[in-house]
């Protein structure tokens, strides 16, 4: 599996290529961006990491490496700022984006794995604009799950990994966390009121709060870690994500991206699980789907 990433001289990039590497997998790796000083460090800096985890390759390259990789993993974009939701990148990150999809030969095979936010708005608009099969258009989501799962295990007063628990809908203040889906250590279990208040204020302000440290990084070890394990189940180990894909009547939503379960495999998303949702829970999901609509039509071409 060849797989081109987008914005490799970026913390969540490099981060991901170094995971990868760490996976021991055969891969081709190649890390593409504007700064190419930068992408040679990091391949000068990860071929000692091949020395003490072998079988992936590293390397640096441009857009004509988009042609003919398995996965384009697209992390590309403006930096962030104190103050500002995800959603206020939209017009930047749609210009990035945009670049890549035009790059993308007629025909291309691959897999496009959005990472760059606000990740649903761009999988609808880089879905519509490239044409390729709504399974093969899929945002990375994962983090809101695993903040919540932090801020319960926190709550419950548990260690990590003990909890399992799902958000789903607009990766952002839209999101939709499933206290109805909450399981600790493989048994189904339901919250209290507190715990619920207390996980819920975790994973709402955890990015609010990374941002105003100013620190000019994002979540890069969880992301890079995070990517790589989803390119890992496209390249076959498989497995229940969460993820962004435009959805064609799944949950009553049509034409527009959300984070939903999901399958994934060889061939992208490879089934979009429709669980039994409470009343509130799809309200909420649908309030999400027309708010990422609302972003999508705003950012479209005027004229």
């Amino acid at each position: 599996m060849k797989v081109a990433i987008a914005g490799g001289a970026g913390g969540v990039g490099a981060s991901t290529a170094f995971n990868l590497a760490l996976r021991r997998t055969p891969r081709e790796v190649v890390l593409l961006d504007s700064r190419p000083e930068m992408i040679t460090s990091h391949a000068m800096d990860l071929e000692q990491v091949l020395e003490q985890a072998p079988g992936c390759s590293v390397r640096g390259g441009d857009a004509s490496d988009l042609a003919d990789a398995d996965v384009v993993v697209l992390i590309s974009a403006t930096p962030l700022t104190v103050g500002t939701s995800r959603l206020e990148y939209l017009g930047k990150n749609a210009l990035i984006a945009d670049e890549i999809a035009d790059a993308l030969p007629a025909g291309w095979g691959g897999l496009l794995l959005v990472v760059t936010n606000p990740v649903d708005p761009l999988v609808t608009r880089l879905q519509r604009r490239t044409g390729l099969d709504r399974r093969r258009v899929l945002g990375y989501t994962l983090n809101d799950s695993l903040r919540m799962r932090t801020g319960l295990a926190k709550a419950m007063g548990l260690a990590p990994g003990s909890v399992d628990a799902w958000v789903v809908g607009e990766h952002g203040d839209m999101s939709v966390p499933l206290y109805s889906r909450v399981r600790v250590n493989g048994e189904q279990v339901q919250p209290t009121d507190a715990q619920i208040a207390a996980a819920d204020d975790y994973q709402r302000t955890w990015y609010v709060k990374h941002v105003a440290l100013d620190s000019g990084r994002s979540s890069t070890w969880t992301s890079g870690l995070g990517v790589s394990r989803m390119v890992a189940a496209l390249d076959g180990d498989g497995g229940l994500w969460p993820a962004s894909v435009v959805l064609e009547g799944e949950y009553g939503i049509q034409g527009v991206a959300v984070s939903v379960p999901v399958t994934l495999g060889p061939g992208g998303v490879e089934r979009i699980h429709e669980w039994d949702l409470t009343p509130a829970e799809l309200t909420a999901l649908h309030a999400s789907a027309e708010f990422v609509r609302a972003a999508v039509e705003e950012a479209a071409p005027k004229g």
